[in-house]
């Protein structure tokens, strides 16, 4: 398929995708991109139904532009109270630093949206143009389902086995998410060991070996980078940490300033509050259960004195790791955030997203061919 045929498909101008990112995107933030181009998207994952559409509703409501849903499918966990157990035991010290204790018991936060039949209910009925997957593929009648509703599927991919898995399954179009990229892998099966591929790897053996278009994810975060991945045969970009900063974005004001101090040259988390030192970023498992790119923080840091002890599964994991953040933050402790981010984050701007996209564009129109 050509570029400008599954930009048509997707339904945008401008080969822009805005990362959906559970937790910062907004309405308004994916309205901007959409109303100038681009595709924008929600991250519904951590929603349940009602919030879901509601959110759906207040993006209807500022766009008539197409727009991205997206839905965490992964693996539900398997109970396992020993290990649960071990996890929140490991965590109590650092706990115990703010006056608090781990959870009694580890909830699942969210479900997995390939065994929602609730969820999936309330998509057919809503129809956005757009539903893309991480973490996996949901049954092959879900799929066919959201087909039949028109509906445009997208799912990630870290590995060329699980792309081509994708478009065996009759997904529409690829998302190549590179080990650069901010937030979780979305690999299938964290419990094997991931390749680690790179966005420019991984985007063009899915080009050469996929018969599906690809969308490039990870480390992008200007209009260079952009004609680079297209250059590779990508037919868009998506971008996630580029977006972060923009006033639209949901991420609080701690997130915004260990952003910002990656930008100015500096790490978000500076000695002694942590000992990453001059890291930007770094994949750690200790906040949810599964691998995922933050910036360096307190969190992060304790990849060293808890080495060797196996997180609770996702997203049992995450139970704690909010609870040992709201805990840091009631004593103005903002260091165990889960700040997801890329690579790129050095990178970042803070303008607004129809401001963004414009400056995206002209770098894109700017870099060789």
């Amino acid at each position: 398929m050509e570029r400008t045929e599954a930009l048509a498909r997707l339904g945008i101008s401008h080969p822009v995708l805005q990362a959906p990112m559970a937790g910062v995107s907004t309405p308004a933030l994916a309205a901007a991109v959409s109303n100038a181009g681009g595709l924008g998207a929600l991250g519904l994952g951590a929603c349940d139904v009602q919030e879901a559409r509601a959110m759906i509703h207040a993006l209807r409501a500022r766009t008539q532009a197409p727009f991205n849903v997206n839905f965490f499918a992964h693996r539900p966990p398997v109970p396992d109270p020993a290990r649960e157990a071990a996890w929140c035991d490991a965590l109590r010290p650092y706990f115990a630093q703010f006056g608090a204790v781990p959870p009694v018991r580890l909830r699942s936060l969210y479900r997995s949206f390939a065994e929602d039949p609730q969820m999936l209910a309330m998509v057919l009925e809503e129809k956005p143009a757009v539903v893309s997957l991480h973490f996996g593929l949901p049954p092959a009648p879900v799929i066919a389902a959201l087909k039949a509703a028109g509906i445009v599927l997208l799912a990630s991919a870290t590995s060329l086995a699980e792309a081509r898995q994708i478009a065996a399954a009759g997904i529409d179009m690829i998302v190549a998410q590179g080990i650069e990229a901010g937030g979780h892998r979305g690999v299938f099966a964290p419990e094997r060991a991931d390749e680690g591929l790179g966005t420019l790897a991984l985007t063009r053996l899915c080009v050469r070996h996929c018969d599906v278009p690809v969308i490039a994810a990870g480390g992008i975060m200007d209009g260079a980078g952009i004609g680079a991945a297209l250059r590779l045969g990508a037919v868009a970009a998506q971008l996630g940490t580029a977006f972060i900063g923009c006033p639209e974005s949901a991420a609080d004001p701690a997130y915004r300033a260990a952003l910002e101090a990656v930008r100015e040259g500096g790490a978000a988390c500076e000695p002694p509050a942590c000992e990453t030192g001059t890291a930007h970023t770094v994949l750690t498992d200790l906040i949810s259960g599964r691998p995922a790119r933050v910036l360096a923080n307190r969190f992060s840091d304790l990849a060293r004195p808890l080495a060797g002890q196996r997180p609770a599964a996702y997203p049992l994991a995450y139970d704690a790791g909010k609870a040992l953040h709201a805990a840091a933050s009631a004593r103005g402790v903002s260091g165990f955030g889960a700040y997801w981010a890329g690579q790129g984050a050095p990178l970042a701007r803070a303008l607004p997203a129809a401001t963004l996209v414009a400056r995206l564009l002209q770098e894109l129109r700017a870099a060789p061919a």
